[in-house]
């Protein structure tokens, strides 16, 4: 009997969605294959996939990819050219039943490295019924001097964090993803350097991230993330996955995460079920909003020996009912049928807002280079948050370090 391997970004949702779109597939097509699901966290599944050389080998047929890891991925051959796949079998409706957003970042040429399954912009995550109190906004209110309202401004942001913190109620104002897994901490700083007016490159592509902005950014992010009167202890040790499970468990006013960790909260089990919204994300005064759009690929490796029921299983996840069932299971679904889809609406009443989230996102450079400043920031991230050194020193050896990078190049 063949074996399909999939190394998958260990979240349950994912397991629960792979899980069922594979009885589908299998129960459709007739295969007689079998599929092995190996869930993995951030650090051990780059590992297995590029580090250890898992792609080209043949040790993963399909996995999980996220567009930061796709220009060097391609780079090092890693992964499988699917457009003659698509050329005979397109899935349904594709390229136009997804925004193009969505199917840019891993098409080099007429080349295409993957196909777009779990999607989500970051965006700012509140508890609704918390914000709608009374007796909070009149509190609020004569402390601060103005009305509680979502935020605008981080200075608005710290504000309500500090208000709604009550250790001793279990209830923390906010929550970040500071693991050191070069990824939520990354986006983080990204997100605070934008919100600012700063930018990771000048034009030429040379790396900036000793300036003013980058600065003030990764200083309001180390106060925050140590500040027991805004966040719960801990904060180094929480991924984005956990950060979510904190606020869907009630624990958490509000916070920057991605959108699928709201939709996660419409979850039956759930403790903030029907308490959620969302907003942009907060900027400075005068700087408009920014978010990040950063997506998972299913992808087939390059040593892959069975490449062609591979890619006939990630054609099905991409129907509009397997799309549905990703969504269903906690991640979200990719297709524009499944953000305008009625059912999808009422068990999710935000959902049909991805479309207008998807305005104006931003993408991180696509280069081969980047990895490396993912490194250099995350350590400066992690040295922030774990020393009292000043911050200009950190961004000053960080900059130092990214000399050499061109993300242009």
């Amino acid at each position: 009997m063949t074996t399909l391997r999939i190394a998958v970004r260990r979240f349950d949702g994912f397991e629960r969605a792979i899980r069922q779109q594979w009885a589908s597939y299998t129960a459709s097509s007739g295969s007689t294959s079998d599929l092995e699901i190996v869930m993995l966290d951030l650090n051990p599944l780059t590992e297995a996939l590029f580090t250890s050389g898992g792609l080209r080998d043949g040790t993963w047929d399909i996995a999980f990819v996220v567009t930061d890891w796709i220009a060097e991925a391609v780079a090092n051959g890693d992964l499988l050219d699917l457009a003659p796949f698509i050329a005979q079998n397109p899935p349904p409706d594709y390229p136009a039943g997804w925004v193009p957003v969505l199917t840019r970042f891993q098409q080099f040429g007429e080349a295409i490295y993957g196909l777009p399954y779990h999607d989500g912009p970051e965006c700012l995550i509140y508890r609704t019924d918390l914000f709608a109190d009374p007796t909070e906004q009149t509190i609020f209110a004569d402390r601060f001097g103005y009305p509680l309202a979502v935020p605008t401004t981080w200075a608005q942001y710290r504000d309500i964090a500090v208000h709604f913190t009550r250790p001793d109620g279990g209830l923390s104002g906010t929550i970040f993803a500071a693991y050191p897994d070069g990824h939520n901490s990354v986006y983080d700083f990204c997100l605070q350097l934008w919100s600012r007016g700063g930018e990771l490159t000048d034009t030429s592509g040379a790396v900036t991230i000793a300036t003013p902005e980058a600065i003030a950014a990764l200083t309001w992010y180390r106060e925050m993330v140590a500040d027991r009167t805004v966040t719960p202890p801990g904060q180094e040790a929480v991924d984005s996955v956990r950060s979510g499970e904190h606020f869907a468990n009630g624990e958490i006013a509000m916070m920057v995460n991605w959108f699928g960790f709201a939709a996660y909260c419409e979850q039956p089990d759930a403790a903030v079920k029907g308490k959620v919204g969302i907003a942009p994300i907060p900027s400075d005064p005068g700087i408009p909003p920014a978010s990040l759009i950063v997506y998972w690929v299913l992808a087939i490796g390059s040593g892959s020996r069975h490449a062609d029921e591979a890619y006939a299983f990630i054609c099905h996840c991409l129907t509009p009912a397997c799309d549905r069932i990703t969504t269903f299971e906690g991640g979200i679904g990719c297709r524009r049928s499944t953000w305008t889809d009625p059912e999808v609406n009422t068990r999710i009443p935000f959902y049909h807002r991805l479309a207008d989230l998807h305005e104006g996102t931003r993408e991180l450079p696509r280069s081969r280079s980047f990895p490396a400043l993912v490194h250099i920031i995350d350590r400066a991230v992690q040295e922030a948050i774990t020393t009292s050194e000043p911050t200009a020193a950190i961004l000053a050896r960080a900059q130092a370090a990214a000399a050499v990078i061109n993300l242009e190049a």
